[in-house]
């Protein structure tokens, strides 16, 4: 199967350095257009004109500072917000006495929250509160009294940047929450995958192994035991914790990325395969093969996925029905979905068996049969009753929703 690394990146904090790119730009021209408005109430407009020519080209100069938390670093702030206030503070020079006494906006208004926000996008709240803090006080100092419009906008930036500074520390956190849990989920597909093939090659040939070891006797015995040995202790290594680093996680100025090993996702060349010619081959003396007479078309991932899962089961058959033990196959081609189910006439599962068998390490339905299925989109269902013999129903559906399936 054709292996790729998947790179998924999560990140709730770029939309909100793309807003405050937007609104520092947009606030920038608020405060030019206020100043054009109130011409007026400028007594020594030369200042105004020297604050806001610095105050656009620093404006379209930064935009790349702001457009992640890399590149946004703590001198750009310190920097940024002494424009904020100076522009703040210079007010009073430059406008006259009744547009302060009326309430009149500071040189650069609305555009000293950006500044703020920035710190609270960066740092989170405390940074938010440490920015907000010289803000008042050159509000305060602008004004000469703290006048109740003044005060309500000082809390207003006060809280608003703290609540934000918040919301962005509960991002991250989720952010890292979400990235651990998509590696877990890959670490442990890589593991069930991992598992199947070594259930259905290394496992078998080490049991098979013990089994003629003991029938032969000698030298050939002591080689079984060995063998029945390593089948124990590769069983519990499988089933605790046979977990290759797949995936790697990065705190990076995009956001929490997560890689992992994805198997299957890449097309395959050729189109659907036919599900009957991956079947025949279990045909034999003692397995009947019932199919229908037109092709059973399935994407080639899934049809070599559940005909290794009939497989899986057949050796199932074989290992604690007995050899003389008769099976059928019996494939069926609905219109949404394929449906293959798997018989014997042996004496069947004793209830709580399975269970039993997964707690020893014991995978093979477990991961050979209802693994496979699982990640395919499909279910298998396990009938067995004592003395009757066991019946397995698989079912795949034609447009898979499984990894191993994706088309």
């Amino acid at each position: 199967m054709a292996r790729r690394e998947r790179v998924m990146r999560m990140s709730v904090e770029l939309p909100l350095w793309r807003a405050l790119t937007g609104y520092r730009v947009l606030t920038m021209l608020y405060a030019v257009g206020l100043f054009a408005t109130n011409y007026e109430n400028y007594d020594r407009a030369g200042i105004a004109y020297a604050y806001f020519a610095v105050l656009i080209v620093w404006t379209l100069a930064t935009l790349p500072r702001v457009q992640n938390e890399a590149a946004c670093t703590k001198r750009f702030l310190a920097v940024d917000l002494g424009i904020a206030l100076t522009g703040i503070l210079l007010t009073p020079l430059a406008v006259s006495d009744h547009h302060i006494d009326t309430g009149g906006p500071t040189l650069p208004s609305i555009w000293t929250a950006g500044s703020v926000l920035a710190f609270a996008i960066k740092g989170g709240w405390r940074w938010a509160a440490f920015a907000s803090t010289p803000v008042a006080a050159a509000n305060l100092i602008e004004r000469g009294a703290p006048a109740r419009d003044t005060v309500h906008n000082v809390i207003l930036v006060w809280v608003a940047s703290i609540a934000i500074g918040y919301v962005v520390e509960v991002a991250r956190a989720s952010e890292r929450t979400l990235a651990r849990a998509l590696e877990i989920e890959a670490a442990t597909r890589e593991r069930e995958r991992l598992a199947r093939d070594i259930h259905d090659s290394v496992l078998q040939v080490l049991a098979m192994v013990q089994r003629r070891g003991a029938v032969i006797g000698g030298e050939a015995a002591e080689l079984g035991r060995m063998a029945g040995e390593q089948e124990v202790a590769l069983r519990t290594l499988v089933s605790g914790g046979l977990i290759p680093v797949s995936w790697a996680s990065e705190d990076a100025a995009q956001g929490a990325v997560v890689r992992a090993v994805d198997e299957g996702d890449e097309p395959e060349p050729g189109g659907p395969v036919d599900l009957r010619s991956l079947l025949a081959p279990f045909a034999a003396a003692k397995v009947s093969l019932a199919e229908p007479g037109a092709p059973v078309e399935l994407p080639p991932a899934a049809a070599k996925e559940l005909a290794a899962a009939v497989g899986a089961a057949l050796d199932n058959v074989r290992k604690h029905a007995g050899e003389d033990a008769r099976a059928w196959i019996l494939v069926e081609d609905e219109p949404d979905e394929v449906v293959v189910t798997v018989r014997d006439d042996g004496p069947g599962i004793p209830e709580g068996r399975l269970a039993q068998a997964e707690g020893e390490g014991r995978l093979g339905v477990a991961l050979s049969i209802r693994g496979r299925l699982r990640e395919l989109g499909g279910s298998a269902e396990l009938i067995s009753v004592p003395g009757q013999g066991t019946e397995v129903e698989l079912k795949v559906p034609k447009v898979s929703r499984g990894k191993a399936g994706k088309r």
